[in-house]
Order: structure tokens, then sequence, then C-alpha cells
């Protein structure tokens, strides 16, 4: 069955102590979480991370100790917590190495990683505290094999003398994680809405792990490949997880779960509560298939999104 993996595989495969690690979709949508919980459980930590715009994935690890520096643009679980918990403890108590870059010019950086470009030119960011600050000195730099030496570098454009461009380093990313609604055992991925930085990071990445919500045959996917979005050759592995974006949103197929992200906001605010929060929902259960079950096909069946709408809605209520 080509590339076809269970998720343990896949996660004790491809994803590894050290790692330069990126997750596709964007804060509360169409993230990695099913992958994130079993990094969780299996153990795996002193990842590098490549945030794009991050949210509840990220923070667990976080939260737990699993991240050693993160390049980060924007972290949240945008609707319910503004700056999530666990990396704002974590900065605070210096326990986190973290780079800031604006939003555009991480994901322009996601890009150039993808064409191969040895750095990315901008004039992003001149003129701002992101040019003026480093979140991570040259000296820890030097210590860390995957970070490169230098924030960024400034320097005098070629072709207009007098102006200043930016070169910021690229990611050379080990492995991207990313939740996709259709795939094939070669490989082959249909992102249905947008696709964020998912391509871009299943190109640039030596390694790529796909869940997904079905899997169909190689002959299918090829029917009209004008919709399919990341070819099979950049993918190592593809796992089928139903609802492998829960609690977060799969666009066109489930609503995000406002009940869990209310709940992991709260929980987030203390160790306790947090350690109480990853006992139940990860540690607790031994594998994806457990975690659905735990979460009930009523609750389930509730985020269906209603089409017409791209999201739940209760269509039995008097002025629907």
């Amino acid at each position: 069955m080509g590339k076809i993996h269970s998720l343990s595989d896949a996660i004790s495969k491809f994803v590894h102590d050290g790692d330069h690690l990126v997750f596709g979709g964007f804060t509360t949508n169409r993230k990695p979480y099913a992958a994130v919980y079993e990094i969780l459980r299996q153990g795996q930590k002193d990842f590098i991370g490549e945030s794009g715009p991050a949210g509840g994935d990220w923070d667990m690890l976080i939260g737990e100790g699993r991240v050693k520096a993160f390049n980060n643009c924007y972290i949240a679980n945008s609707g319910f917590t503004n700056v999530c918990r666990r990396f704002r403890k974590a900065v605070e108590t210096g326990e986190l190495l973290v780079e800031d870059y604006s939003q555009d010019v991480l994901m322009l950086q996601l890009h150039a990683a993808s064409l191969g470009l040895p750095y990315l030119p901008v004039r992003l960011m001149m003129g701002s505290d992101l040019v003026d600050k480093w979140g991570i000195s040259k000296e820890e730099r030097q210590k860390i094999d995957k970070l490169p030496n230098d924030k960024f570098v400034i320097q005098d454009d070629p072709f207009h003398p007098g102006h200043k461009v930016v070169l910021c380093p690229v990611p050379e990313i080990d492995t991207a994680i990313i939740h996709v609604q259709t795939a094939s055992p070669d490989g082959t991925c249909r992102i249905v809405g947008d696709e964020f930085h998912d391509v871009d990071i299943a190109v640039a990445a030596k390694h790529c792990i796909v869940t997904c919500e079905e899997i169909v045959s190689d002959e299918e996917i090829r029917k009209d490949p004008t919709k399919n979005s990341i070819p099979g050759f950049c993918v190592d592995a593809v796992v089928l997880a139903p609802y492998g974006a829960h609690p977060s949103q799969c666009y066109g197929l489930y609503d995000y779960d406002k009940k869990l992200f209310q709940d992991y906001d709260k929980a987030s605010k203390t160790d306790e509560d947090f350690k109480s929060f990853l006992d139940e929902w990860v540690y607790g259960v031994k594998d994806h298939e457990e975690y659905l079950n735990k979460l009930g096909a009523v609750r389930l069946s509730k985020l269906k999104a209603v089409p017409g709408f791209g999201y739940s809605v209760d269509m039995t209520k008097e002025g629907k």
C-alpha cells in the first residue's frame, strides 16, 4: 500500500530527538493534533521549532519541555487564548530560547526553503525592534548546530546603492507534519480550502508525514489533478487519522471544538491543571482511536460542517 503507515510507526520512524520540526495549518485550522499527541506519548524532545502561525500544537510541546529553540511569529488559539499560555510562561521564566520574526518574513522563509534558496533577502522588519533585538544571542546559537549563527545580516542592496536589505536565514527542516482532507497510498495529497504554508514545508522538508481524513486509491486521486496540492514524491508517510486535526477545524468537514479549546485555555494557566489536561486527553489514551472513542460519536457529529456554511450550525433551531 505504498507509503501508508500507522501513526505510531510514522512518528517513531520520522521524528527524532533534536529534529528541526514544522507543522502545517494555522492556529485553530487543520493542525495535526493527532500526530502531536503521539509525539508527546513517545517522548521525543529537544526540537528546533519553526512555528508558522502556531497554536496549541506547539504550546503543548513547549509546556512539556520538548522544545529547545523556537522560531516564532505568532502562537495563539485564536478566539480563545491570545498568546498561548505555556509558551508565554516558558519565555517569561527563561526556559525556552525564542527568536521572533514577523509573520510575513517567517512564511517567506518557509517558501524560500521550498525553493532551495540559501537565504531570504527582504526589506521587511526594518525600522522595528525585530531587527534591533535578538531573542537568541549569537553565543547561544553557536551551541546548537541546527540554529543559524545569526538572526539576520543587513547589507547593501547590490542593485540599488544606498539601500539596505535584510538577509534572513532559510530553515533546514528535518520533518514536516501536515493534516489534509484526502491522500492516496503514493503520497499525493488534496487540501480543500486555504493551503497556508503546507505545500512549502512538504517540499522543503527532508521527511514529510501526512495525516488525513480519508485515503483514496492512486487512480481516484489522479482523476482530477487540478484539485491536488502536494505531489507524492514529497511525502514519506500517509496516516489515516479521521478527525486528526481535532480540536482544530478541518475545512469542509468539521468545525473546531469550542469546548475543548475553552478547557485548554483554562487548564494551561497553571502547571498542575496543564498536566491534568494532558493526562486526560493525551497520556490517558493509548492512541488516536481511543482518543476518538473518548470524545464520542455525538460530540464529533455536532462538529460536522454544514454544506453552504462551511462550519457547524444547528439547523434544527428556529430561525436557521
